[in-house]
């Protein structure tokens, strides 16, 4: 069906170019038109044998306008040339290349990445990191750049199972590739501690109840470990280094990272899916 529809656009193009290029041609068709309408208005009040003879004459007149637009066709041979190349190599292309990856050569990431993720997608199923003793996350360092952290929730059962395992994926990769240890800060949040964030200013969070993936747990803020301890802070070299990894790692496996956001959130991921959020 595909085939035959192209064949018809390519048809119809090279007439309607035909028309549009060449004069003749139109006044060609007009003639032909006129020429059958009053061929047939003969036929109709003259009978038969008046019909046959009018017939002769169309077939005439039409044989002399084929020779017209033949000679108009050998004249401007090149042209018509041009036009059909135009019209043919677009379409041939689209349809040899249609099974093909357009971006096939574009890789934001090593092989490495490429085959982990085609291990998740087989069925791999990965599990969760031992968290840090509660104390990690309220220390003096933390709480200036995350007030209100102790109540957030970090048990990754609350998260949406495809999100979850992707964001184990960028851990392990973040650890076996770049070595950074990584921590979830807060994954699931109920509506009230949303509203409650948002009430604190929006230094904190833009985001409502239930306008943000946190909700649905297919989202979460993670940070980096070191020597045992949680490094947040983005005046930290080493941090920054590893947000722009870890940015780069979430985005490879089909995550959002916040980092790219007017209000920079580097340790934010989420797994948007449609109709999701209430905007």
């Amino acid at each position: 069906m595909f085939l035959f529809s192209m064949l018809m656009f390519f048809v119809l193009a090279c007439f309607g170019a035909w028309l549009l290029l060449f004069p003749g041609a139109r006044e060609l068709l007009m003639a032909s038109l006129s020429a059958v309408s009053r061929r047939c208005g003969r036929r109709v009040r003259g009978g038969y044998r008046n019909g046959v003879r009018q017939a002769a004459g169309l077939g005439r007149d039409a044989g002399g306008g084929l020779r017209t637009g033949w000679r108009f066709l050998r004249q401007r041979y090149p042209l018509l040339i041009a036009v059909l190349i135009l019209l043919i190599v677009p379409p041939l292309l689209a349809l040899t290349l249609s099974g093909r990856g357009m971006l096939s050569g574009y890789d934001t990431d090593s092989q490495a990445i490429n085959e982990q993720i085609a291990g998740l997608l087989q069925g791999e199923q990965l599990t969760a990191p031992a968290p840090p003793p509660p104390l990690a996350f309220t220390t003096a360092e933390v709480t200036l750049v995350r007030p209100m952290l102790d109540s957030a929730n970090r048990n990754w059962q609350l998260l949406e199972p495809t999100f979850s395992q992707r964001l184990l994926l960028v851990f392990r990769i973040m650890r076996e590739r770049h070595g950074y240890d990584m921590a979830i800060l807060e994954g699931y949040r109920s509506p009230e501690r949303q509203d409650a964030l948002a009430a604190a200013g929006p230094g904190v969070t833009n985001a409502r109840a239930f306008q943000s993936y946190h909700q649905f747990g297919l989202a979460a803020d993670c940070a980096f470990l070191r020597d045992g301890k949680l490094v947040i802070s983005e005046k930290d070299p080493w941090a920054m280094r590893g947000y722009r990894l870890y940015g780069e790692t979430a985005e490879a496996v089909g995550l959002t990272w916040g980092g790219r956001w007017t209000m920079m959130d580097f340790g934010h991921t989420e797994l948007r899916l449609p109709r999701t959020v209430r905007r």
